[in-house]
């Protein structure tokens, strides 16, 4: 049997549904997902597996006008991952009219004649059954997909279906990842994103993009099953630290509470978790500060 193996990314205005997509078809959360735009900063890898072919997703920032130095390095990585890629998924929800966001995303795929383009209606769970039809209609006239798939990561629907085409149209290749990688990313990035994503829950719209998280240090402890965890949780402004603070304290434990409860099945046993609120002032335009915190 021929096996192919290759790298897709999912490209859509933010909050599309990205992420939710990866980790639905991965099977694992390895994206942080939030209702807030940018939420995802990095080129995150999820590996799917299945006896024909390795699928490597690469989740990656929406595609946005840029109004920081933050901004602008997000969408260096989605136009470097769209240039190393066997194929671009372009994703528009079922359930929302195409807009001027969606075709200029669409026209930049043009970029990029060496990936096949495929497009995925996403969220079909949240509209009925003309609304998508129309929607697959709208999304056929943009251009001469290689496939058109409607798809709900939620609810599950079409999930096989989307990996399958997927893999058909990858190269033959062996098997880039052994079988038990869900993804490449590092514990530690992957305890910093999930402190980040507790911290994006139910804050206001300027908060979310100053937000920048840094793993101190990850402690096992040999005297008992624990593992301390040290967090460095940067904001750009001092009246921030007192949002994410909260009164008393109260909003801070509950962001410990909620990265805990993620993290301890990830690292396998009980998690101690301190977190530190520190500023770093306007960080998203500061190259500098930009380099300390990894991007």
């Amino acid at each position: 049997m021929t096996h192919r193996a290759g790298f897709v990314t999912f490209v859509g205005r933010p909050n599309v549904g990205k992420s939710t997509l990866t980790n639905a078809l991965v099977g694992e959360k390895i994206a942080i997902t939030s209702s807030k735009p940018q939420t995802t900063r990095r080129a995150i890898r999820g590996i799917v597996h299945r006896p024909e072919g390795q699928l490597i997703i690469v989740d990656t920032p929406g595609v946005h006008r840029p109004r920081t130095l933050l901004g602008e390095r997000l969408n260096d990585v989605v136009q470097t991952t769209l240039g190393e890629v066997d194929v671009i998924g372009f994703c528009v929800p079922a359930g929302e009219k195409i807009g001027p966001g969606d075709r200029y995303i669409n026209d930049q795929l043009d970029a990029y004649p060496k990936a096949k383009k495929v497009a995925l209606v996403t969220k079909v769970d949240t509209t009925d059954r003309a609304a998508v039809a129309a929607q697959l209609l709208a999304v056929d006239a943009l251009r001469d997909w290689s496939a058109i798939i409607p798809v709900s990561a939620l609810t599950g629907e079409q999930l096989d279906v989307v990996v399958s085409e997927l893999i058909a149209l990858m190269p033959e290749s062996p098997q880039l990842y052994p079988d038990d990688a869900v993804t490449d990313e590092q514990l530690e990035d992957r305890i910093a994103e999930l402190v980040r994503e507790a911290a994006l829950e139910g804050v206001s719209e300027e908060l979310p993009h100053s937000v920048a998280v840094t793993v101190d240090d990850i402690v096992r402890r040999d005297d008992k099953a624990l593992t301390e965890v040290y967090i460095n949780l940067f904001v750009e402004r001092e009246s921030q630290k007192g949002i994410i603070i909260g009164k008393g304290g109260q909003r801070l434990q509950q962001i410990g509470a909620r990265a805990r409860a993620e993290i301890e099945p990830l690292v396998g046993q009980q998690v101690y978790l301190s977190i530190r609120v520190k500023l770093a002032k306007d960080w998203q335009r500061d190259p500098k500060q930009l380099g300390r915190l990894g991007f």
